[in-house]
């Protein structure tokens, strides 16, 4: 999605509501316009089909259920050949919110340096993980 969009989906914003990369991408799918995600530098030199199937197999290796993602050898197979039939992709599962060093975000929200520990929270702001390094 990084190289189809031309953005890194550490620094993605958007201002419809995406705060990450794949919830752009997953927004431009589901209203059937996955060609809005396709950088403009490239726009001109695409295949449309095989970009908006590259997208699928996207959306299909972040899915939530690790068993609903395809195996790197069924990923080369569907890159491959245009008759494999690709599963419908379901909403993807809900991402690290990739701002999470934002100074307007509350301190609790916040990357702290100081002790190295990350707090992060979902984009639904539902769930909040402590990383502590080994």
């Amino acid at each position: 999605m990084e190289i189809i969009s031309g953005k890194k989906n550490s620094s993605f914003y958007d201002t419809d509501g995406a705060d990450d990369l794949v919830s752009y991408t997953w927004k431009v799918w589901k209203e059937g316009a996955p060609l809005e995600l396709v950088d403009p530098i490239l726009r001109e030199k695409i295949t449309p089909n095989e970009v908006i199937r590259s997208i699928h197999i996207g959306l299909l290796c972040v899915q939530e259920d690790p068993s609903d993602r395809p195996t790197m050898a069924s990923i080369v197979l569907m890159l491959d050949s245009n008759t494999v039939t690709l599963p419908t992709p379901k909403q993807p599962a809900f991402f690290v919110n990739s701002i999470a060093t934002d100074p307007n975000r509350p301190k609790e929200l916040r990357f702290d340096s100081s002790t190295t520990k990350s707090i992060t929270t979902s984009v639904n702001e539902m769930s909040i993980s402590e990383m502590d390094p080994r």
